[in-house]
């Protein structure tokens, strides 16, 4: 059973940066491509970032590019999300993704997703 367990969100105000990690266990994790996705109150889970399993390949939503960097450290199965520059519409809970193949066809499409951490909480104040 793939476990992923997020860490390192919080309260910041605008302008500061944040980086979470997602700890992932129970699988060869340096073989699978992960997510980050985020949820904000009143709206559906969106996608935010992605990277295939040797970080080569990236991929982030329009709204962060240029603010957020994904990456991976295979060795210590954990992936990052450093977020700068933050703005208070980045305010929500961030969920680390993992798919069930290595490979996925769509990096943004949450469907294809299997395994979910449990959210950390990032907050921006204006």
């Amino acid at each position: 059973q793939v476990q992923l367990v997020e860490s390192g969100g919080g309260l910041v105000q605008a302008g500061g940066s944040l980086r979470l990690s997602c700890a992932a266990s129970g699988r060869t994790f340096s073989s699978y491509a992960m997510g980050w996705f985020r949820q904000a109150p009143g709206k559906e889970r969106e996608f935010v970032s992605a990277l295939d399993w040797s970080g080569g390949r990236t991929y982030v939503v329009d709204s962060v590019k240029g603010r957020f960097t994904i990456s991976r450290d295979n060795a210590k199965n954990t992936v990052y999300l450093q977020m700068n520059s933050l703005k208070p519409e980045d305010t929500a809970v961030y969920y680390c993704a993992a798919p069930t193949l290595p490979w996925l066809s769509a990096y943004s499409d949450a469907s294809q997703y299997r395994y979910w951490g449990q959210g950390t909480q990032v907050t921006v104040s204006s």
